[in-house]
């Protein structure tokens, strides 16, 4: 059996549907994991980053017909937007899942044959409510409660009598809860947020079997093993991406590391409950013991986001016309950059419970207060004055006061450097920017209190110039490399003008950094050149209406 080691990590996003284009919703959720991702390859963990498309559903089938293209063919075209989009924006993923891939697909069906040896899969006949939409089989009372319409998009629910393969969801019934219980007591619930959990337990004391299989597929899709007429359900089949892509000699350890899955709150049963189902029952066929391992058990994550929302409030989608599409992210790449895009989304995303409204005018106050007036601002203003007073070089740091002032951003490191490890390891992603916000904006009341500008005028202060620079250099360093999984281009090219280019080549091509080392107090020598440059962040003007 693989045992994951304490530095290793594994992140996850659902994988999408390609019946259409990419949109802000699955840029989003791939932007956190890159976020998150990188934030543990800064630490100098071993991570793998996996996200993708999920092909063989049926609406895919739908949409391809309606262009007298086949599923595949659709699927390929929009498999190739999906994968041309994060290349664009920069992910950091180290696979990219196609489920028609014959890797993925040999993978379910051995691990369905497995299942159906079990006896855990078996076949019978399924009569009950569907969702077109969601591709979901939804429960009577479900049903019931909402009107015999889908939750999510407000059609009517369909009828169905078919002969599928079943899973025995309802054996894991109490193992699942005991699961549950015993990750609570640890203190590191299995679904997060935490207010998202009672529903998922509530609906996991009324689980019964659950159809598995479909058929009328026209062939697209993973045949059930001996079975040509049924192919396996499409959420089955996605939900195994997860094992796939990792099941080898070389990843396996990823996936006994525990994986940490980002997903929207629409698919939270499938990955609550379903999902840590099929591992239970997979561990305990012959060879698969290793699925729910001791870490797997202890450090899987379901965190579980909200939407976002147009101003109005509606959910952002297609259907309503208010989603923004590649074209739409496109437009704010090129007038803002792209590390303005990633930082909006990190830090004022639905993470929570709670929608999140996604207002252009919001962009451009968080862009100018956050961005181009803080971090930005304060890098130009301190290597302007290098440049001007010490001839472009870092002035030697000194620990005496100046002007009485004493600058306290060696303390605040020690104190914001467990914060920020403890809100990453939570997936708050806002808390981490903040406090490297923090910094920068002491180094700003520094420079404000201390008027390094004044004091030059006076030669014999001119160390105590230096004393002011140079510690305000040193804490932007550091400020800045805890702020490059949120706006790595611009920190890299920050560091390019300090003399720490060796940061970004240490990290480039998904390699690890040392974070602990980096933001260590001193590590800027005097003497070390600085570079101008152009602002990193311009300041956005607004225009105003005649």
């Amino acid at each position: 059996m693989t045992t994951p080691a304490d530095n290793t990590f594994y992140v996850t996003t659902p994988i999408y549907y390609v019946n259409d284009k990419p949109h802000l919703g699955h840029v989003y959720t791939t932007m956190v994991a890159d976020v998150v991702a990188r934030y543990h390859r800064l630490r100098g963990d071993d991570t793998f980053f996996l996200t993708g498309v999920d092909e063989h559903a049926a609406k895919v089938s739908d949409k391809a017909a309606e262009y007298d293209l086949s599923p595949q063919e659709w699927a390929d075209q929009n498999a190739a937007a999906f994968r041309g989009t994060f290349e664009k924006l920069e992910m950091t993923n180290n696979d990219f899942v196609r489920t028609s891939s014959q890797r993925h697909k040999d993978k379910v069906t051995e691990y369905v044959s497995a299942l159906l040896k079990s006896g855990d899969v078996y076949e019978g006949e399924y009569v009950g409510w569907y969702d077109a939409g969601q591709e979901e089989y939804v429960p009577e009372n479900k049903a019931k409660d909402n009107d015999y319409k889908s939750e999510v998009n407000g059609k009517p629910l369909v009828k169905k009598t078919e002969k599928n393969y079943f899973f025995k969801l309802e054996k894991y019934r109490d193992d699942l809860l005991a699961f549950y219980a015993e990750r609570d007591l640890a203190g590191k619930g299995y679904v997060q947020p935490e207010a998202r959990k009672n529903e998922v337990v509530n609906r996991i004391k009324e689980a019964n079997d659950i159809p598995i299989s479909r058929t009328g597929s026209g062939g697209w899709g993973i045949p059930v093993p001996g079975d040509e007429e049924q192919t396996i359900y499409v959420w089955i089949d996605a939900l195994f991406n997860y094992l796939t892509y990792v099941d080898d000699d070389e990843r396996r350890h990823y996936w006994a590391s525990g994986a940490t899955h980002f997903i929207a709150k629409d698919i939270l049963w499938f990955h609550a409950a379903i999902w840590p189902a099929l591992q239970m029952a997979l561990s305990k066929c012959d060879g698969y013991a290793w699925v729910w391992g001791e870490g797997v058990q202890q450090n899987q994550l379901v965190y579980s986001h909200s939407y976002w929302v147009s101003e109005s409030g509606e959910k952002m989608s297609k259907s309503l016309g208010n989603f923004l599409d590649p074209a739409a992210i496109d437009n704010y790449v090129e007038e803002f950059g792209l590390d303005a895009l990633r930082y909006f989304l990190a830090t004022r995303g639905p993470l929570g419970t709670t929608d999140s409204a996604f207002s252009p005018d919001l962009f451009v106050e968080v862009y100018n207060s956050d961005l181009a007036n803080t971090f930005g601002n304060s890098c130009s203003r301190v290597s302007n004055m290098i440049g001007k007073y010490f001839d472009a070089k870092t002035p030697s740091r000194q620990d005496a006061k100046v002007q009485g002032v004493t600058f306290n951003a060696e303390t605040q490191i020690q104190s914001i450097l467990p914060g920020s490890n403890s809100a990453f390891n939570a997936c708050n992603l806002a808390g981490p920017a903040n406090n490297a916000l923090i910094l920068v904006r002491e180094v700003d009341s520094y420079i404000e209190k201390t008027e390094p500008f004044k004091l030059a005028k006076d030669p014999e202060k001119i160390d105590d110039v230096g004393a002011v620079l140079g510690n305000c250099i040193e804490a932007l360093r550091i400020a800045s490399v805890l702020l490059w999984p949120f706006i790595p281009d611009k920190c890299e090219a920050f560091w390019s003008r300090i003399g720490c280019g060796h940061y970004a080549e240490q990290l480039k091509d998904n390699g690890t950094g040392d974070l602990e080392a980096w933001v260590k107090w001193g590590q800027l020598k005097p003497g070390t050149p600085i570079e101008k440059g152009e602002a990193l962040f311009p300041r956005y003007q607004v225009e105003k209406k005649p």
